[in-house]
């Protein structure tokens, strides 16, 4: 398994913290690529490699995952290192990420679901945003580098909607975007449907997955009248200044 990469000290305006390589690309690139038109600075942190993933292996997974960040345009994209599929919010686990918070500094926090068909993203859903709370707490220290960080604590902190159908709270219009979706999922080779692979199926390796995936986009969509959009629960109701902006 590839050795985690070190951490870039680079502010942002968004954080994406997901479980595995390819969560980001499967629901929420579209925000991303989005965001990232409209200037704003958006880096992506996985907790762990995907090492125990049906396909592939952790270093192509690294691989592709460094080609989807170039599709996105995020500014870095590194790993924690944490154990695929044995992680929890111990001690430990929640000191990285909150490390992370405090190293990118994000307005924006975005996590996995909170529960979902793989048991993984609702324990990063939970981590994520315990780490969050933690991270703004000025007696909770960090050691070594990370020691003369800031506190700091995201304003947003949202859930995407992953495999199974939780109802969202806010969607995002990714038409714009959906074809630059595509193109950052299908930078993930060996995680989808490939006719000439001799590996075992996954549940995202059938052929239905994609146009399953493309029909929760368009049905997020419909919440807008528009094309696709990707979907966000929360947990604190957000507010804004102006409703007129919203749609």
């Amino acid at each position: 398994m590839p050795a985690p990469q070190p951490a870039p000290p680079v502010p942002v305006d968004l954080l994406c913290i997901t479980a595995h390589p390819d969560d980001v690309e499967i629901s929420m690139a579209g925000t991303v690529l989005h965001h990232v038109a409209k200037g704003h600075v958006v880096g992506l942190v996985e907790l762990t490699a995907g090492e125990l993933g049906t396909r592939g292996t952790p270093e192509l997974r690294a691989q592709e995952a460094e080609a989807a960040r170039q599709v996105l345009g995020a500014a870095f994209r590194y790993q924690l290192g944490l154990p695929d599929g044995f992680f929890r919010a111990d001690r430990e686990a929640l000191l990285q990420v909150v490390a992370a918070i405090r190293r990118h500094r994000p307005r924006v926090l975005l996590t996995n679901a909170i529960r979902d068909r793989h048991p993984d993203h609702g324990r990063a859903s939970a981590l994520v945003a315990e780490a969050a709370f933690l991270s703004g707490l000025r007696r909770v220290e960090l050691t070594g580098a990370d020691a003369e960080l800031p506190v700091w604590r995201p304003t947003t902190l949202l859930h995407t909607v992953q495999d199974r159908w939780i109802e969202p709270d806010l969607v995002v219009d990714i038409t714009p975007y959906w074809e630059k979706k595509l193109e950052a999922l299908r930078c993930f080779g060996s995680q989808f449907h490939d006719p000439a692979s001799n590996e075992p199926v996954s549940p995202i390796s059938t052929p239905e997955f994609l146009p399953y995936l493309e029909g929760r986009m368009r049905e997020f969509g419909r919440y807008l009248n528009v094309a696709f959009a990707e979907g966000y629960t929360v947990v604190r109701a957000p507010g804004i200044d102006d409703l007129t902006t919203l749609r």
